[in-house]
């Protein structure tokens, strides 16, 4: 087939349908700058008229408080509480752990074997030395004791007989009218007699104490256990459990353990006649339970924990100390006068040791250290480092730093409530939901209204949502009104 001269190029053939891809082309290029031109128009909208939002939300840190950068809000002075370093005296104690152990500790056993009929004493009962405790049936040996008893009647009967035998022979022997061999013999039975009556005055005597022993008495004075046996059994001399366990706990005693460094100290006021004062404190360390004096020092130390143990008695008339109990044990060794005093808690350890925060006239602080002392309780003496009369910090330590700037406070009082509760603030009314803030926009009965609106936490919630609607009107290309606010 031939081309004419006047035919179309072959290549224009595709050309009817160039210019609709071409405006499909501009169209997507236009949908991409109008979404580029409303996502601008939804940023400046969302910085003209959300932005200020959170920061009409957000409060200012009051002066009180810290900022987030650990600084006071405003660049305000440090409140803080401070006290005088004072000239006194401070006792000298040594502290140890001890265990109150009694005097005296006896297992009642019985001494002869039978049924036991009768208890005398409560569980935990305090007793007197010789108070009757049980009985064991004393049947059997009543009947002992009768025929020991009436053995020795026979034996005298026959002692006297004798004897009246002997003191005829020796009047027929004066006049020879008897051999002196049956007076001899006659002696020697009488002698005889008198070894028998002896023995049976012992059956007699064992008979009468075995019947005692059926009689159980308290041997101590103290307080009794619990019962390790009831009436009705068969009890015997060899039981090692025995009836009860009586303690003696007036006066009681305490042995403690004192670091062996401090022996030296006591045992020269042991030996000069001084009575050390000794005082029980409970675990806590919060309440004295007795007050006595050192009685004993022992004769060796503990190698393994290079201590020794020391005795202590106290008199324990209200019963504060019992058995066994673990208390902590101050002992006053001296007393140290004309001391540097200041309170324990202004002591703090740094990496070049302890050290106090010392208030200047200028009302700053420096960190200056210093050489502790003897200990009191809640005081603590001072060797070197701080003078009579110059302040230190005890509370808001941890919020200062070397220059800081403070302001002297006193601390908080606790007041409680007429009703004897904590002295915070209550709701008014009773019942679920009572007391608790109101929602914004409703105003309490005498309260301002900004003291009756949501919660931080609610607030935040709140916030998030309206930040979430504000960017989809914003997606939709609707701009918020100019006087939005956070959605109700």
């Amino acid at each position: 087939m031939t081309d004419s001269p006047h035919s179309p190029p072959q290549q224009e053939t595709s050309a009817p349908g160039q210019p609709e891809r071409v405006h499909q082309r501009g169209a997507v290029w236009a949908w991409v700058i109008a979404l580029i031109a409303a996502g601008a128009a939804a940023y400046f909208a969302y910085d003209r008229w959300v932005a200020p939002a959170p920061a009409q939300t957000t409060a200012t840190p009051p002066a009180g408080k810290k900022g987030p950068g650990g600084l006071r809000g405003g660049g305000g002075p440090t409140p803080v509480v401070a006290a005088n370093a004072r000239k006194g005296d401070v006792d000298i104690f040594i502290n140890g752990l001890g265990t109150v152990t009694p005097l005296r500790t006896v297992t009642v056993r019985s001494r002869v074997e039978g049924q036991l009929m009768r208890v005398h004493f409560q569980e935990g009962q305090v007793v007197k030395d010789g108070q009757l405790l049980a009985e064991i049936d004393p049947r059997p040996f009543e009947v002992q004791f009768k025929q020991a008893d009436g053995q020795l009647v026979r034996d005298q009967a026959l002692l006297a007989n004798a004897r009246l035998d002997l003191e005829r022979y020796r009047t027929l022997l004066a006049q020879d009218s008897i051999a002196k061999q049956q007076v001899d013999s006659q002696e020697a039975l009488v002698r005889q007699y008198e070894g028998v009556v002896r023995s049976d005055q012992s059956q007699v005597d064992s008979a009468r104490l075995q019947l005692t022993y059926s009689r159980i008495t308290a041997p101590i004075a103290g307080r009794t256990g619990l019962r390790l046996i009831d009436p009705g059994n068969i009890v015997r001399g060899g039981d090692a459990t025995g009836i009860v366990v009586i303690t003696q706990t007036t006066p009681i005693a305490v042995l403690f353990t004192v670091p062996q460094d401090a022996l030296p100290a006591v045992i020269k006021r042991v030996q000069s006649g001084d009575k050390l004062q000794v005082e029980a404190w409970d675990r806590e360390q919060k309440a004295r339970l007795a007050s006595g004096a050192l009685t004993a020092v022992d004769n060796l130390v503990d190698t393994t924990t290079g201590t020794v143990k020391l005795k202590a008695s106290f008199a324990n008339d209200d019963g504060a100390l019992f058995p066994n109990q673990f208390v902590n044990v101050r002992m006053k060794l001296e007393t140290a006068s004309g001391q540097t005093v200041i309170p324990s808690a202004a002591i703090q350890r740094g990496g070049q040791g302890m050290f106090v925060y010392v208030v200047k006239d200028d009302d700053t602080v420096t960190a200056r250290p210093v050489k502790l002392g003897p200990i009191d309780g809640q005081r603590v003496a001072i060797a070197a480092g701080i003078k009579p009369g110059e302040r230190v910090v005890v509370d808001g330590i941890d919020r200062l730093r070397e220059g800081a700037r403070v302001q002297l406070t006193k601390r908080p009082e606790f007041k409680p409530s007429v009703d004897g509760t904590s002295g915070a603030r209550k709701g008014k009314g009773k019942g679920k939901g009572k007391g608790r803030p109101k929602a914004e926009g409703q105003e309490g009965k005498g309260a301002p209204a900004a003291d009756s609106g949501a919660t931080k936490s609610e607030g935040a919630e709140r916030e998030k949502k309206g930040e979430r609607r504000r960017r989809a009107e914003a997606q939709d290309g609707k701009a918020p009104p100019a006087d939005s606010a956070l959605p109700k």
